[in-house]
């Protein structure tokens, strides 16, 4: 599994409920831009349209750069994403997209957006977490 490119902002913004995989609807020039690496998932979503999923403000370098996709998931869970979008706050946010066995797929995530006070006590965590093994280190490396 080769990963192309991951939305390291969705992680931040973010909280993940769950994580489904898709497949992407790409032209040849598309597919060429993917392998390159010439992917930006940031600012990104994915949203049913006529019962179908379609991936949003998704820049991959290409003719028509910004232009919609189709994603392809099976029906069952087609139905089930669109039960659980209809609960308040939650959203589909790519996170990485990736080749497997030759194929472009992308890990959507539905998510529920975080506060800011969720966001700064995240930060104070890994700090503390970064200080406390930073101070371990620091009594094993003066025995």
């Amino acid at each position: 599994m080769k990963i192309v490119a991951v939305n390291k902002k969705a992680y931040h913004d973010f909280q993940v409920l769950e994580k489904y995989e898709a497949g992407l609807v790409l032209t040849g020039e598309e597919v060429r831009a993917v392998r390159e690496g010439r992917v930006n998932l940031k600012g990104s979503f994915a949203k049913i349209m006529n019962n179908e999923l379609w991936l949003l403000n998704g820049y991959i370098k290409s003719k028509e750069a910004d232009r919609t996709r189709k994603l392809l998931v099976h029906k069952r869970e087609l139905k089930r994403l669109l039960g659980k979008l209809q609960e308040r706050g939650l959203s589909l946010v790519p996170l990485k997209m990736y080749f497997k066995n030759n194929v472009a797929k992308i890990e959507l995530g539905l998510c529920r957006g975080l506060k800011l006070y969720d966001k700064r006590e995240r930060i104070k965590k890994r700090d503390a977490e970064r200080q406390i093994r930073s101070s371990k280190q620091e009594i094993l490396n003066n025995i």
